[in-house]
């Protein structure tokens, strides 16, 4: 594929993935980014596939980047959505901060 072409997908996935996220509602904002988490994890693995699979030092540049990139993203992504969910328990279900501190 040639640069144009390229650059012609990566502009229409902004717009589609703004829309996406735009029309979602706030209840909805944490299973939209669990589902995120997962895609990266695809993304993940592509790029390691991709990055075994280059001859250039430019490649394997790149394709390091983008798999550092992702792990960090999809690592991440799964610690804040972890960290929603703690949100929605109620109190009674927290452990208290002393026996946190205990362990």
């Amino acid at each position: 594929m040639d640069g144009i072409t390229l650059l012609t997908i990566f502009v229409l996935a902004v717009f589609v993935g703004f829309e996406v996220v735009s029309k979602v509602s706030t209840t909805l904002h944490t299973p939209l980014m669990s589902g995120a988490n997962a895609i990266h994890g695809v993304i993940l693995v592509g790029a390691i596939i991709v990055t075994g699979q280059t001859t250039s030092t430019v490649g394997l540049v790149l394709g390091l980047l983008a798999v550092v990139l992702a792990t960090v993203n999809m690592v991440g992504g799964f610690v804040v959505t972890d960290r929603m969910l703690e949100m929605f328990k109620g109190r009674g279900q927290r452990p208290a901060a002393s026996q946190e501190a205990g362990r």
